[in-house]
């Protein structure tokens, strides 16, 4: 399944890094209003150096002590790589498509679809729970928080695209369909007449954070600023972060690369998509692939050799990390529900999408219920809960699954019970 992205870090979104060349935002230098703009990151040990840039082109986002973005023209670009004091690179774009698409449903087709009877082992289960007090934030195309199956789980909704103000709070608008599906799948607790649908932990609080814009497109900055600011969010106020990333790149991008180590090392558990470049090794994308993140692969509704199948679209890993049990980089780590999945829509409805974008939150809602349980679970340990409970669901189906650490599930497949 081919797409834009790495094949797609979704079958529900492909995403794929490139040099972002059109216009974004204003610059103040001095010829910036006669010369096309694209957005930068500059980066610099040299204080007064950083300070005279800043002052020059203006700070779209503070990244870190010696990182900024901003936008600048074509000449300013030229003269600003001959400087030895910094270093000038263009910021990534991304852009994410949405496959397997269907008409949109009304009502829920199935109260607990197929993804929730497998996360609890349980075919019968009418409604979950879980998650309270766990907060998770989807970096995606934003979320539809008047939707009946997620108002009242929206704690946060935040837009980090914005043209002149980069930062919006209370907006996170979504007429794309990917994060409020995304959402879902995590949160989603059936309504206040609870007609709805219900995800892997209700109780959970959902921060929308939404990254990329209406077309599904957005920028590698944007998407690092929002890891960082999750990850501080976290800490400010005292609570458990889970940030779910259903995205991706083929390519290993810096701002998101630094981003989620910095998350990492702040106590937030970062769980990301591991690509639709399947099935073919050595394909997961980036930030998946970073040791930092848990990778997460899709999974069908469909048995082989005893157990559920790895979708052929799902990425997958190195062989020469396979069977060790231990996380490196290019490593697909966990293994969930993927393929046909339904979860809420942007109009209010229902549909359903494929992908490793919609198995990465059945685990980031996975997580928030065992962290629910256990409050006294560093991120750290929550990980290793989550790979425990894999290997004791190991997955034997599809290309390159094989028993015990595989390329194509990761530890398998972790659940409920």
């Amino acid at each position: 399944m081919k797409s834009k992205l790495i094949s797609s870090i979704v079958l529900g979104s492909l995403l794929t890094l490139s040099s972002f060349q059109p216009t974004v935002n204003a610059a103040t230098a001095d010829d910036s209003n006669t010369k096309e703009k694209f957005r930068v990151y500059i980066q610099t040990i040299d204080k007064k150096e950083k300070a005279n840039a800043k002052e020059k082109y203006g700070v779209r986002w503070e990244l870190d002590e010696k990182t900024f973005s901003t936008t600048v023209n074509q000449n300013q670009y030229e003269a600003l790589k001959k400087n030895k004091n910094i270093t000038i690179n263009k910021v990534s774009e991304v852009h994410v498509d949405l496959i397997d698409l269907r008409p949109s449903a009304a009502a829920p087709t199935d109260q607990t679809p197929w993804g929730i009877e497998a996360m609890y082992e349980d075919a019968n289960i009418t409604a979950t729970s879980g998650g309270k007090d766990v907060r998770v934030a989807v970096l995606d195309t934003g979320a539809k928080k008047d939707h009946q199956d997620l108002a009242s789980r929206v704690e946060q909704c935040k837009d980090f695209t914005g043209f002149l103000f980069p930062l919006r709070n209370g907006s996170c608008s979504d007429l794309n369909g990917h994060g409020t599906h995304v959402a879902g799948t995590v949160l989603a607790d059936g309504g206040s007449n609870k007609t709805g649908i219900y995800g892997v932990a209700p109780e959970a609080s959902l921060w929308a954070y939404k990254v990329l814009g209406n077309t599904g497109s957005g920028f590698s900055d944007d998407i690092a600023y929002a890891i960082r600011h999750a990850a501080d969010e976290g800490k400010r106020l005292g609570v458990k972060t889970i940030i779910s990333m259903s995205l991706g790149s083929s390519g290993k991008d810096t701002l998101i690369t630094d981003a989620v180590k910095y998350a990492n090392a702040n106590g937030a558990l970062v769980v990301a998509a591991a690509g639709n470049s399947g099935p073919n090794e050595n394909t997961i994308g980036y930030p998946g692939a970073l040791p930092e993140a848990i990778a997460v692969a899709a999974l069908e509704n469909t048995f082989e050799n005893g157990t559920y199948r790895v979708a052929d679209f799902s990425s997958r890993g190195v062989k020469a990390t396979a069977g060790d049990f231990s996380i490196t980089e290019k490593d697909v780590e966990l293994s969930a529900p993927g393929r046909n999945i339904l979860s809420t829509w942007i109009d209010g409805g229902y549909n359903s999408i494929s992908g490793t974008s919609m198995a990465t939150p059945h685990v980031s809602g996975l997580a928030a219920k065992i962290w629910a349980q256990n409050p006294s679970l560093s991120a750290q340990q929550l990980r290793t809960e989550l790979q425990n409970r894999a290997k004791a669901n190991d997955i034997n189906g599809g290309l390159h699954a094989a028993a015990g650490d595989d390329i194509a599930s990761g530890f398998g497949f972790p659940t409920v019970k």
